[in-house]
């Protein structure tokens, strides 16, 4: 049902009824260690290019989540993925393994909560009952795509941020199939293409920040509820710079944002003292990986009952940058609550 102009309120309630969750071998050093199912151990995972092994993670992830409620492909009804690189081909290749109807999507660091947006608002009016969202990201097909190869080891700038190498994928499915406590997806709003005439490509964060808080205030005044509704509001991959831009922006507005109650993927996933991740971390994986893992464990440990994930996404391109285009950027929520 639509409450507002940008949010829906998912009356079914669809269940987050497995996750899988893949990582690299830097994402292994990282401070989430325990919240993956699967790491490689190195960058090119057995292929001869990095966006090969990029769909290998998204492969690993759809694998792992369909094996945790005993399922096959064919049991399921739609597969929503997408990732940064040209045509989404990871996530095409991917499809193509796995032969799930596929609809592939194009959010840039947003997509893994654009997919769980459209999953539940499928699953909620019956259009199906097993749906898997997800998203990937890998480190060194990034690097080459919108920057330079990892190999030409060029100097970033503190703004920048490290784009994760994993693979995040949720099973979603009708609220009717399970009667213990699981996460279910109660509401989301779609998030508008916010562009404030940034054009540096090294501040994603700065960039991201005033889609992030746009969203969120939307969905708080469709709803008409307060932020500390939520026992956590958490940003896709705003990083340092985006995250402290985003809570000067919630003051100016009005916003009541505590510090405690407002986290960022992009500062979770990595050991920031130890590991060289500039601002923090970033890709369409970043959300997915943290979300799918680290934060649904921390629900189903009883830490938090409710959260409003926020993945923030760039919508440039090599191209767009080229032509001194500034950056539209967007952010989409999902609220999920462990009942």
């Amino acid at each position: 049902m639509l409450v507002g102009n940008q949010t829906w309120v998912f009356h079914q309630r669809p269940a987050i009824l497995s996750t899988g969750v893949v990582g690299g071998p830097f994402e292994k050093k990282g401070r989430l260690t325990n919240d993956f199912d699967k790491f490689h151990e190195d960058l090119w995972m057995g292929k001869d290019s990095y966006e090969k092994a990029q769909t290998v993670l998204l492969e690993d992830a759809v694998d792992i989540a369909l094996r945790k409620k005993a399922l096959k492909g064919e049991d399921v009804q739609f597969f929503l993925a997408g990732d940064l690189i040209n045509q989404i081909t990871p996530t095409s290749f991917a499809a193509r393994t796995n032969q799930v109807p596929h609809l592939g999507l194009f959010s840039a660091c947003a997509t893994s909560t654009e997919g769980l947006a459209l999953a539940a608002m499928i699953i909620n009016n019956s259009g199906a009952d097993y749906i898997l969202a997800g998203a990937s990201s890998h480190n060194a097909s990034a690097e080459r795509q919108f920057r330079y190869p990892t190999e030409y080891g060029g100097q970033k700038p503190p703004t920048a941020q490290w784009t994760v190498t994993g693979a995040g994928v949720a099973l979603v499915g009708s609220g009717r199939l399970v009667s213990s406590p699981h996460p279910r997806i109660t509401s989301a709003t779609i998030g508008k293409v916010i562009d404030m005439g940034l054009t540096d490509p090294f501040n994603m964060g700065g960039a991201m920040a005033p889609a992030a808080v746009d969203t969120i205030q939307r969905h708080c005044f469709d709803l008409n509820i307060d932020p500390s509704h939520y026992d956590l509001i958490v940003t896709g991959d705003l990083a340092e710079i985006g995250r402290r831009a985003a809570m000067d922006l919630f003051q100016q507005k009005g916003v009541s944002v505590n510090d405690e109650q407002f986290k960022d993927c992009g500062l979770l996933i990595y050991k920031k003292e130890e590991q060289e991740v500039f601002s923090g971390a970033s890709g369409p994986a970043c959300s997915a990986v943290v979300m799918y893992g680290h934060l649904l464990n921390e629900m189903k440990a009883g830490k938090y009952k409710r959260i409003l994930c926020v993945a923030t996404g760039s919508l440039l391109s090599p191209l767009s940058f080229q032509q001194k285009e500034s950056i539209p950027c967007i952010a989409h929520a999902v609220a999920i609550e462990y009942v």
